[in-house]
C-alpha cells in the first residue's frame, strides 16, 4: 500500500493559517478586556457578544471539524440518509427562536451560567441539577475527542505520518496550543477564531461547489456516477417505516438535542440579549445552505473515485469514509488551496473543542465544585478551578483518542446524543409554569438513560437506530434517543401528575414555579 506523501506546499499554507489563528487565540484576552478571574467573564465572555459575534460563535460551535469530515463521509458511504442534518438544523433554529431567548433572560436575571444551575434554581433540587450536570459532561467528552479525530485525518492527509510517539507529535502540539489560549483567554479566544474559521468554511465549501462540478462535467455527471441505491431512501415495506422512520426521527431527535449540549448552551448564554438570539435564529440557516453543499461533497467524492486512487489507499484503510473529503480536496484543488481546505478542518476542530472544554469546566465548577465541594469559594477560586478543569478535560480527550480506537469515540458520541436529550424535560419544560416535580423528572431522566442505553447496546453501539416492534408485527426503526425521550416524558409527566394530586400535611411546595422568578 502506497504511504501518503508529504505535501510541502499544502503543509506550508496549513501552518501559516494555523499560526494565524493561534495568535488570534492569545490576543482574545485583550479583546473587550475584562477581569478573567471572574467565571462569567472567562466562561461566558461577560455575556457581551452581539449579533455578528454570536452568529460566528454559534456557527463555529455547531459546525465542527467532525461535521466537515463525517457528514460527507456518511453520504459517501450510505447515501441519502446522510442528508438528515439539513432538516434537523432548520428545526433546531426554530427551537432556538422560540425557546432559548426566555432561558437567556432567566439566566441573566439570576446570574446562572449553566443549564444545571438553572434547573437547580427552578426546581430547588440539587440531585436533579447534578444529574443534568453529569449528563452534560459525559455527553461532551467524546464530542471533544471527535474533534481530535478530525484533526488526525487532516494530519494524515498532509503526509505527517510517523511511527510510535512521533506519529502523535502533531496532535500533542495542537493540544498544547488549544490548552494555552483557552486557559489565558477563555471564551473570547474561540469567539475571535470562529470568525476566521467560518469565513474559511464558507470559502472552501462554495469553491468546492463551483470548481469540482466543472472538473467533472456538471452536476448531472456527478449524480449519474452515484449508485442509484444511494441517491434516494429505499421505499419501506408494508410492515415497516424502513429508512423513512430512521431519517425522520434522526432529524427530529437531533434537533431537540442540539442546543442542550453544554457547548451550545454556552454559546447561547454568552449572547448580549434575547433579541440577539432571535436574530441569530433567523440568520443561522445560512449555515444550513452551506451544510447542504458540504453534504454533496460525499457524492462528489464518489464521482471523483478518490477511494479507488492508489495514492489515497492508506488514508481510506485507516480512516475509511472519513478520509473522503481530505482526499477530494487533495485531488480537486491545487496544493495551496488544499492547504486552505485542510486548515479549515483543523481550525474547525480548535473552535468547538475549546468551547466544549470551557462549557464542561463551567458545569463542573459551578454545579459540582461550588455546589457540593466548596460552597464558600471566591470568584477567583471558582475561575481558577474552571481553568484547571478545562485543561484536564482536553487532556482526557487527548488520552481517550490516543489510547482507544477512533470507532470507540464515535460509539461514545452516539451515546452522548442518547443521553443529552434526556435533560430536555428539566431544561425546556422548566421554562414553563407546568407543575413538574423534581423527583418525577429525576425518575424520568433515569428511565430515559437506561432505556436509551439499552437500545444502543442492542445494536452493539454501532448504530443509533433501534427497530421498535409494535403490535401487528409492525416495525418502526427510529432514533433510540427519541424513543428514550418519549419514555422519559411519559414517566415525568405521569409521576408529576400523581404527586401533585397528593395533599401533604407538611405543606411541602408542590409547585416550584410559584416561588421562581421567571
Amino acid at each position: 500500500m502506497t504511504p501518503l506523501p508529504l505535501r510541502p506546499v499544502t503543509l506550508a499554507v496549513f501552518l501559516i493559517l494555523f499560526a494565524l489563528v493561534t495568535v488570534l487565540g492569545f490576543l482574545g484576552a485583550r479583546w473587550r478586556r475584562a477581569d478573567l478571574a471572574n467565571l462569567s467573564e472567562w466562561g461566558l465572555g461577560g455575556r457581551r457578544f452581539g449579533t455578528v459575534i454570536s452568529w460566528f460563535l454559534l456557527g463555529g460551535d455547531l459546525y465542527t471539524a467532525y461535521t466537515f469530515v463525517a457528514v460527507p463521509a456518511l453520504v459517501f458511504s450510505s447515501g441519502a440518509i446522510g442528508f438528515f442534518p439539513l432538516p434537523y438544523t432548520i428545526i433546531a433554529f426554530s427551537l432556538l427562536f422560540a425557546v432559548f431567548p426566555r432561558l437567556w433572560r432567566i439566566c441573566k436575571r439570576h446570574g446562572y451560567i449553566t443549564a444545571p444551575e438553572f434547573v437547580r434554581g427552578r426546581f430547588d433540587s440539587r440531585a436533579l441539577s447534578l444529574s443534568v450536570a453529569i449528563t452534560g459532561i459525559l455527553a461532551t467528552m467524546p464530542y471533544i475527542a471527535l474533534q481530535l479525530v478530525g484533526m488526525q485525518v487532516v494530519i494524515a492527509a498532509l503526509g505527517l505520518e510517523g511511527s510510535g510517539l512521533w506519529a502523535d507529535v502533531p496532535l500533542f502540539v495542537a493540544f498544547l496550543i488549544l490548552a494555552a489560549f483557552t486557559y489565558t483567554s477563555g471564551l473570547r479566544a474561540p469567539a475571535v477564531i470562529a470568525i476566521v474559521k467560518d469565513l474559511l468554511f464558507y470559502v472552501t465549501v462554495i469553491a468546492a461547489a463551483i470548481v469540482i462540478p466543472l472538473h467533472l462535467g456538471g452536476w448531472g455527471k456527478i449524480f449519474a456516477a452515484v449508485p442509484a441505491a444511494k441517491l434516494t431512501l429505499p421505499v419501506p415495506g408494508p410492515q415497516t417505516l424502513g429508512s423513512y422512520g430512521a431519517y425522520a426521527t434522526l432529524a427530529l431527535g437531533s434537533a431537540l438535542a442540539l442546543f442542550l449540549y453544554p457547548h451550545s448552551m454556552t454559546g447561547i448564554l454568552a449572547a448580549k440579549s434575547g433579541h440577539v438570539l432571535k436574530r441569530n435564529a433567523a440568520l443561522l440557516p445560512a449555515y444550513s445552505l452551506i451544510l447542504g453543499l458540504l453534504s454533496l461533497m460525499g457524492f462528489m467524492a464518489i464521482a471523483y473515485g478518490v477511494d479507488k486512487a492508489p495514492q489515497y489507499a492508506a488514508g481510506f484503510a485507516t480512516y475509511h469514509g472519513n478520509f473522503a473529503v481530505p482526499a477530494l480536496m487533495l485531488a480537486a484543488f491545487p496544493p495551496w488551496f488544499a492547504g486552505v481546505a485542510l486548515a479549515t478542518i483543523a481550525i474547525g476542530a480548535l473552535v468547538p473543542a475549546s468551547i466544549m472544554s470551557i462549557a464542561t469546566a463551567n458545569i463542573f465548577t459551578r454545579d459540582i465544585y461550588r455546589a457540593f465541594l466548596r460552597r464558600d469559594a471566591t470568584d477567583a477560586q471558582e475561575a481558577n478551578m474552571a481553568k484547571l478543569v478545562s485543561l484536564l478535560v482536553k487532556l482526557g480527550a487527548l488520552a481517550f483518542i490516543l489510547g482507544l480506537p477512533a470507532a470507540t469515540a464515535i460509539q461514545f458520541q452516539l451515546l452522548g446524543g442518547v443521553w443529552i436529550i434526556q435533560t430536555l424535560p428539566a431544561v425546556m419544560f422548566g421554562l414553563t409554569r407546568m407543575r413538574l416535580r423534581a423527583g418525577a423528572l429525576l425518575t424520568g431522566w433515569a428511565c430515559g438513560m437506561i432505556v436509551g442505553t439499552a437500545m444502543a447496546a442492542s445494536t452493539h453501539f454501532k448504530s443509533a437506530i433501534y427497530a421498535l416492534h409494535l403490535p401487528g408485527a409492525f416495525v418502526a426503526p427510529g432514533y433510540a434517543a427519541l424513543y428514550a425521550l418519549i419514555v422519559n416524558l411519559a414517566v415525568s409527566l405521569a409521576l408529576s401528575a400523581a404527586l401533585n394530586a397528593l395533599r401533604t400535611p407538611s405543606g411541602a411546595r408542590l409547585d416550584p414555579a410559584s416561588r421562581f422568578e421567571f
